[in-house]
């Protein structure tokens, strides 16, 4: 590949579900955009996108206690809940859209229905799902949420959660049927294929390196082949830096006064694995409990029924390590290379304000297999560790920001970062990340794009009918649009 003597329209680097999701959301806007994708993999959705690297819970916060923490005062806060399940709703719409225009085919082939659980033990547990299920079942966005203390309704619900659990322990359990499995790397995969369909093109093997502001506004591209090493440049209009843990490292060489003082610390994750059909026909659930105290949001444990490319699976974790890496096919030297003077004060005043979770990385990476073992048994507590592997999962990379108050703090979410002059964006951090792809890619557009939001307003209200609207306060409207893209993608209501 030359240098274009033209610019293209767009330029998406990362061959992930964020470049994916923006690159279909733009080719519907302005089909006529020239859009280029740059992987630096020899296969797009190989990190964070991969099914097997922390991105197919379908994150609705229908079970994720974490989103639901309980105040001082012993009541539950829903905020965030609501949030995220309203986000993973604007992609559900759009996935319906994509799947109704036929850019993507039978919709079995990236998500299936899967109910949603959260189980726990202990008195005082109960009583904080209790609490949680009163808290949430009259919401528009969690109807059919059922919840008990009845080990015969649970052993009903999650079969594999019962036997060999003692009898006078204290347990319950929320069920919604409502619950999906996304399989993010097939997504990612038939998004980018209806792409090239459409005269995007997808260069593999090319590693970026650099950015640098041209003065007509646009950005020259400099980039490596891995393969031979070649080096090359091309401009572009539009830059989107959808690269993952890889993103931070090239927005800080962008330049953009916007990613100053950002900073990222890297955790990397294992789960238990087996693919033994008579365990996985036991348990056919996403099941999540509730993390230890003083623990991260990050290590919330959860049994997980995993469909990828047709076939069950099942996978328990995370049991979180420590890599420096930024990207699970990174260096080991991303961690240092991210350190600036911008942002070295607030990593320091994040980590100093994070003890904890030092403490918890620490104990993670000294525990035994045995001890790891024991926390699935807590679940399933006639698991054999006969069925059951070992799997390194992807790389998440935390963000760290500046704060007024205290100097920097750790994010446990997803930022995006965009110049002041639209011409550049990316997207920092991790979870609810991939469930939430369509909402994210929104504000993209939203910040980098203003003078197109009138012209474009029309298309975006086909593509998500509640474009600019709110589900959580209209009952009847969410009941129909979640019953219509449950219709669409072939999945419970």
């Amino acid at each position: 590949m030359t240098n274009a003597t033209k610019p293209v329209d767009v330029a998406l680097i990362g061959g992930g579900i964020m470049s994916a999701t923006l690159g279909a959301m733009i080719k519907q806007l302005e089909p006529s955009w020239s859009i280029r994708i740059y992987e630096a993999l020899g296969d797009v959705a190989q990190e964070s996108s991969n099914p097997w690297n922390n991105a197919g819970t379908g994150h609705s916060a229908l079970c994720e206690l974490n989103y639901t923490p309980e105040k001082a005062d012993g009541t539950i806060d829903i905020t965030s809940a609501v949030k995220v399940n309203e986000q993973f709703q604007v992609s559900r719409q759009f996935w319906s859209f994509l799947v109704a225009e036929g850019a993507l085919p039978e919709p079995d082939a990236f998500i299936n229905s899967t109910p949603h659980m959260s189980f726990v033990w202990g008195e005082k547990n109960v009583e904080y799902l209790r609490k949680r299920y009163d808290a949430l079942k009259g919401h528009p966005l969690f109807q059919g949420l059922e919840f008990s203390t009845d080990p015969a309704v649970i052993r009903d619900w999650a079969p594999a959660l019962i036997p060999g659990r003692s009898a006078d322990q204290a347990i319950a359990a929320t069920r919604i049927d409502a619950g999906t499995d996304v399989d993010f790397g097939a997504l990612t995969r038939l998004l980018i294929s209806y792409l090239e369909k459409n005269g995007a093109s997808l260069e593999l093997d090319h590693r970026v390196t650099n950015l640098t502001k041209l003065a007509d506004g646009s950005w020259r591209i400099k980039m490596r082949r891995q393969v031979g090493g070649t080096p090359t440049t091309v401009d572009a209009r539009f830059v989107f830096v959808g690269a993952g843990g890889g993103a931070l490292h090239l927005l800080q060489k962008s330049g953009i006064d916007e990613i100053k003082g950002f900073g990222g610390f890297p955790v990397s994750g294992e789960f238990l694995r087996t693919d033994d059909p008579a365990v996985v026909a036991t348990h056919r659930a996403k099941v999540y409990g509730k993390a230890a105290v003083g623990s991260p949001p990050m290590s919330v444990p959860h049994l997980d029924t995993r469909v990828v490319d047709g076939t069950a699976s099942l996978m328990f974790g995370p049991y979180a390590g420590f890599s420096p890496k930024f990207l699970k096919h990174g260096s080991w030297f991303d961690l240092f290379a991210s350190i600036r003077a911008h942002n070295l004060y607030p990593m320091i005043r994040a980590g100093l304000s994070n003890l904890s979770l030092v403490k918890y990385l620490v104990g993670q990476l000294a525990a035994s297999r045995e001890t790891k073992f024991e926390a699935l048994k807590e679940f399933m507590p006639d698991a054999d560790p006969k069925d059951w592997y070992r799997i390194t999962a992807g790389q998440r990379v935390q963000v760290i920001k500046k704060d007024k108050k205290k100097g920097g703090v750790l994010q446990f979410g997803t930022e995006v970062v965009s110049a002041a002059d639209g011409t550049i964006a990316g997207l920092l951090g991790a979870s609810p990340g991939a469930s939430t792809a369509v909402p994210i890619m929104l504000t993209v557009l939203e910040r980098c794009f203003p003078a197109k939001k009138a012209e474009w307003e029309p298309a975006l209200r086909r593509m998500v009918p509640t474009f600019g609207a709110q589900l959580a306060t209209d009952e009847e409207r969410a009941a129909a649009t979640i019953g219509a893209t449950a219709e669409a993608l072939g999945i419970h209501a």
